[in-house]
C-alpha cells in the first residue's frame, strides 16, 4: 500500500511524539491507516507531496541514489534571483555541508503558485520582496533546499513538493488530505 499525502505545515514526518514536545502535531495526528512508515521526510515547516507505505521495499527503491527519482518543489524565497544565482544551482557544484550538490533544474516563476494560505503566515514584509522558484533535484540531502537557496543568499520562506517521479501533487487536496494510490500512480512515481 502506498498513499499520498498533503503533509500541512508544523507537522513532523513521523508518528511519534517527542516528549519534550508534547504538543508538536506528527503523522498520528491526521488519521492515517496503520502499519505506515514515511518514505523520506519533509521538514515540519515544509509541505506538500509525503509518501507513505507498509512496503520497506518502497521505500529502498525510492530512496536509494541509483535510482535518481525527480523530486520538484515550489520554493518562496527571500528576494528574486539573478540569471547568474540560477545558474550556479542548474550547474551544481555547491557545497553544503561536506556534501557538493548535483545539477538541477531551476526556474524562476512569473507568479506565485495557487496555494492554500499556510498556518502560519509569511511575514509580509517578507512576502512582499519574495519571489518563487520552480525546483526539481534528482537527489535528496537533509534540508537540501533550503540550504541551496541560503548559500546564495536567499533564505526559503515556503517550501512545496509537487511531484516525485512524474506523479503530481493533487494542489485541490487540502493540506492534511490523503489518497490511497492505484497502480497507475505508482508507475508514475517510479517513471523518470
Amino acid at each position: 500500500m502506498i498513499i499520498a499525502l498533503n503533509k500541512p505545515y508544523g507537522v513532523l514526518s513521523q508518528f511519534n511524539k517527542n516528549p519534550d514536545y508534547p504538543k508538536q502535531r506528527t503523522l498520528a495526528d491526521i488519521g492515517l491507516p496503520e502499519g505506515l512508515s514515511p518514505i523520506g521526510r519533509l521538514d515540519m515547516d515544509s509541505e506538500g507531496l509525503l509518501l507513505l507505505s507498509d512496503d520497506t521495499s518502497v521505500e529502498h527503491r525510492l530512496l536509494d541514489p541509483k535510482h535518481a527519482h525527480r523530486r520538484a518543489y515550489w520554493v518562496q524565497v527571500d528576494g528574486t534571483p539573478s540569471e547568474q544565482d540560477l545558474r550556479q544551482w542548474r550547474a551544481g557544484g555547491l557545497t553544503i555541508r561536506k556534501h557538493v550538490t548535483k545539477p538541477c533544474a531551476v526556474t524562476l516563476l512569473e507568479q506565485a503558485p495557487e496555494l492554500p494560505p499556510r498556518e502560519v503566515p509569511i511575514d509580509a514584509a517578507q512576502e512582499a520582496r519574495s519571489s518563487w522558484l520552480l525546483m526539481e533535484l534528482r537527489e535528496g540531502k537533509n534540508r537540501q533546499v533550503r540550504r541551496m537557496t541560503a548559500t546564495l543568499g536567499f533564505p526559503t520562506l515556503r517550501l512545496v513538493r509537487i511531484s516525485i517521479g512524474k506523479y503530481r501533487l493533487d494542489l485541490e487536496s487540502a493540506p492534511g488530505r490523503w489518497k490511497l494510490l492505484d497502480v497507475a500512480d505508482v508507475q508514475k512515481i517510479w517513471s523518470k
